[in-house]
């Protein structure tokens, strides 16, 4: 499992792998369902708490290569590339007139599938992989536009459950397959 981190895409040390029905598992899957529900209901307030303070949300640019060029996930250009500060704002931006691209908002559903969760190094930390499918419906457009992508995520335990610490998240198309990004993966 890779983990983008800095400029460059990185190796994540993962422990034990833990297993469907675990508590650990359970707790990654809830949050990943909680987390899905708020940004569905627009509830951007209550998602951001779920979020630790040094988080770390990024989505490298995705490029077609040939197996022996290395990545296709670009180290440098991201379509996201942000910390709890840059969240924040997109959402207070998403409360004002000037949110042009979800005003009104996108319809979205997001299909959480084949969660993976594995202790890591770093005691009271989790990391977690998922499969991400969502469906963006804009304005009166009879069609949804369809977004699938990897999800690659850290969790350290908080006094008040799990947050999340680092998410990556790695577009299965180079080419986006919506207008824009402005909705939150």
């Amino acid at each position: 499992m890779t983990i983008a981190t800095d400029a460059r895409l990185d190796r994540l040390v993962l422990g034990t792998r833990v297993r469907v029905g675990q508590p650990a598992h359970n707790d990654v899957t809830d949050w990943l369902y909680e987390e899905a529900n708020f940004l569905e209901q627009g509830d951007f307030e209550e998602w951001l708490l779920l979020l630790d303070d040094d988080v770390r949300y990024t989505a490298p640019v995705r490029r077609t290569r040939l197996r022996h060029e290395g990545s296709e996930f670009d180290p440098v250009m991201k379509h996201y590339e942000d910390t709890l500060d840059t969240l924040k704002q997109r959402v207070r931006r998403l409360r004002t007139r000037y949110a042009f691209a979800e005003d009104p908002p996108s319809r979205t559903r997001r299909l959480v599938t084949n969660i993976r969760v594995h202790e890591t190094a770093a005691p009271g930390e989790l990391a977690a992989s998922s499969s991400l499918l969502v469906l963006r419906n804009r304005l009166d457009d009879p069609t949804s536009h369809l977004i699938s992508a990897l999800r690659e995520d850290v969790f350290v335990r908080h006094p008040d459950g799990l947050k999340l610490r680092r998410r990556t998240i790695l577009l299965d198309s180079a080419t986006l397959p919506t207008h824009n990004l402005a909705i939150f993966l």
